[in-house]
């Protein structure tokens, strides 16, 4: 697959292209306007609608096409600057192509394209002085003025397309980074941080409307035993099986996500304490019925701990810390189980 910096030189093409095309043009009403001279029309027709096609052909047969391209670049402000004496530095076409040039290479994202372009400017300008004398006729006409419209439009089009092609994609690689963030590799569940931030919604719309929400918390049984009897690969099976169970238990508006290790968590908003231990007690029988593909006779348990929230929860940490409690204490009282599930105190009505 061709990577970005190769396809540099095939993108540029049809933008230089119309580019140098349309500058060209503005040049050629200014010479027309003059009577210029044959070598004057030569100067303006092989920068303007040659040079493009001998860019690409460059490009294309070098061993380092972006450092080729990135030197044409260089050279096409040069070949803008030298325009500049050719129109006698006819002002509103003159400022257009240099101001053009210099967004040009502002916009490519090539870091300091831009300072290394000044120079090569400066030596076309000579080079063009050099080439069409120092005549000084500043005046724009209205055929002129009329001629640099396209310029000006297009160009302006053109880099408002490539600008938001970039917000695109940046959106999109934000949303990407944001997904890894909030989803954890192994199990596809949410990762911890979201899952906090999740749980901390939950808990300040109980404390400022009572709505019921619940916490579970979930741990594999014996679970460093079954990692080292048989390997992390199987403990990470183990893991994703677990992750799989839970899925399949929890609402759309839930929010499942991997604690830590082997330990699991799952916010229940609007859900009554029977309603959680219901999900609560599923979970753990389906666990109990999973078998690994490739170790049929390992037996998967699951305690679970749940935790209505409370106006005595304070905090998130006081949520989670009741949550933890209820999960050791199915531990502490022969695992495979599920405890903890009270019924919250309501906030005393105001």
């Amino acid at each position: 697959m061709p990577t970005p910096r190769r396809q540099m030189p095939r993108r540029i093409y049809p933008l230089r292209i119309l580019g140098m095309g349309l500058g060209g043009m503005v040049v050629g009403v200014v010479l027309w306007e003059r009577h210029a001279s044959v070598s004057a029309w030569l100067a303006m027709v092989l920068p303007a609608f040659v040079w493009p096609h001998v860019a690409y052909l460059i490009t294309r047969h070098s061993a380092d096409p972006y450092r080729a391209e990135t030197r044409n670049l260089l050279i096409d402000s040069a070949l803008a600057a030298s325009f500049v004496p050719l129109m006698h530095f006819n002002l509103l076409p003159s400022v257009l192509l240099l101001t053009l040039t210099m967004v040009d290479k502002i916009t490519t994202g090539i870091r300091g394209l831009w300072a290394r372009a000044l120079p090569a400017m400066l030596v076309g300008g000579l080079a063009g002085a050099a080439l069409a004398g120092l005549h000084w006729a500043p005046e724009t006409s209205m055929r002129v003025m009329v001629a640099c419209l396209p310029v000006m439009a297009l160009h302006t089009l053109s880099v408002s397309m490539v600008s938001y092609q970039l917000i695109r994609q940046s959106a999109r690689h934000n949303q990407m980074l944001d997904e890894l963030r909030r989803v954890d590799a192994l199990t596809g569940l949410f990762g911890r941080g979201h899952w906090q931030e999740q749980a901390e919604a939950a808990l300040r719309r109980h404390h400022a409307s009572n709505e019921p929400a619940c916490m579970l918390m979930l741990d594999i049984d014996h679970f460093k035993e079954i990692n080292d009897a048989h390997g992390h690969t199987v403990g990470d099976e183990v893991i994703r099986a677990l992750a799989h169970v839970v899925r399949g238990n929890v609402r759309a508006g839930d929010c499942a996500g991997r604690y830590g290790g082997d330990e699991f968590s799952i916010v229940l908003p609007g859900m009554l304490a029977k309603d959680a231990l219901a999900i609560a007690h599923r979970i753990r029988e389906q666990t109990e019925g999973v078998r690994l593909r490739s170790l049929p006779g390992v037996r998967i348990t699951s305690s679970i701990g749940v935790a209505p929230a409370d106006h005595r929860h304070s905090n998130l940490r006081a949520w989670i810390d009741a949550a933890d409690a209820a999960l050791y204490a199915a531990k502490n009282g022969g695992r495979n189980r599920v405890a903890g599930c009270m019924e919250p105190a309501l906030a005393p009505a105001v």
